[in-house]
């Protein structure tokens, strides 16, 4: 016997399209029109006939049917009207299928017996908690983030998945770990880190984010870290490492203008014609000179210009 084997159906995913609707002002006049002229026809035929006999033919179609009628056409009317708010738009749904969506503020009628669902398509701010992760280089670190983001597909929004809201949150808070990990808190050699390439960084985050929202019907704006700093048990250790890495670098760079210093000097000197050094006395001058610029505290070298 073939063993039977489960294979997941793929979910079909939803997008917007506009909904039916007609201008509300419209179908708010014409729906009181008809109730009142309805109303106005039972009350010529009380007046015509008197209650009790008006009361007891409410049955005969023939006398009150296009009253009847016209009322119900205007309850009808009457009940499909909304108001969307500006920036916001309202889901459509009819015995569990999606109709369309209405956007954009104003006065509306649409289909009476639809579910009206209302969503929210203004910019919104995402701020995370601040979130202790390790770095690319393993250090532990603290992190957190500002995310602007908007709806621009309410069907996906609404039918894609369970809550949009909670959704953005919980991916949001899941991209800031995954960036956190690719880079460095700090990189002395000049590549790209946390700390020294924010725009850079906001960047990866923001397509990281598209990438993960996009399912949602969300479209982010904007996304940078709000908060960053090395976590409290290793932050005085981490802080000692960036001065010692620091005081290194400027030696090096002291170092460096130093050597090329002497360097001209004693070009300089020979091209001239100034003093003639022997190997040995060069050595002991530069040797001088060295002292001279690196030290941190003030020397007086004795330097011998001597050819013997």
């Amino acid at each position: 016997m073939r063993a039977a084997t489960n294979k997941s159906t793929p979910m079909k995913r939803m997008n917007e399209w506009r909904a039916f609707h007609l201008p509300g002002f419209f179908a708010f006049l014409l729906g009181w029109a008809l109730i009142l002229w309805s109303g106005w026809q039972v009350w010529q035929r009380v007046r015509r006939f008197g209650f009790d006999s008006v009361f007891n033919s409410l049955t005969d179609l023939q006398t009150f049917g296009v009253p009847i009628f016209a009322f119900i056409v205007g309850w009808i009317l009457l009940s499909g009207l909304f108001i969307n708010q500006p920036n916001e738009a309202r889901v459509l749904t009819f015995f569990g299928r999606y109709m369309g969506t209405v956007s954009g503020g104003g006065f509306h009628w649409t289909n009476p017996w639809a579910t009206k669902r209302p969503i929210s398509l203004r910019i919104r701010n995402f701020h995370s908690q601040t979130m202790k992760v390790n770095d690319s280089q393993g250090n532990p670190i603290e992190i957190g983030a500002v995310i602007v983001w908007r709806v621009i597909d309410t069907a996906r929004a609404m039918f894609d998945v369970e809550n949009y809201e909670k959704f953005v949150d919980i991916q949001a808070e899941t991209a800031i770990r995954a960036l956190a990990s690719h880079y460095p808190y700090d990189a002395p050699d000049g590549g790209a880190s946390l700390l020294h390439n924010p725009d850079e960084v906001g960047e990866a985050l923001k397509d990281e984010l598209h990438k993960r929202l996009e399912v949602a019907g969300v479209d982010v704006q904007e996304a940078r870290i709000s908060h960053l700093a090395y976590a409290p048990e290793v932050a005085q250790a981490m802080l000692r490492r960036q001065q010692a890495q620091a005081v290194i670098a400027a030696r090096q760079k002291i170092v460096e203008g130093a050597v090329g210093m002497v360097k001209m000097a004693l070009e300089q000197l020979s091209s001239e014609g100034i003093v003639t050094l022997n190997e040995e006395r060069k050595a002991s001058m530069v040797n001088n000179l060295l002292v001279a610029l690196v030290s941190e505290t003030e020397v007086q070298p004795m330097i011998s210009t001597s050819s013997v």
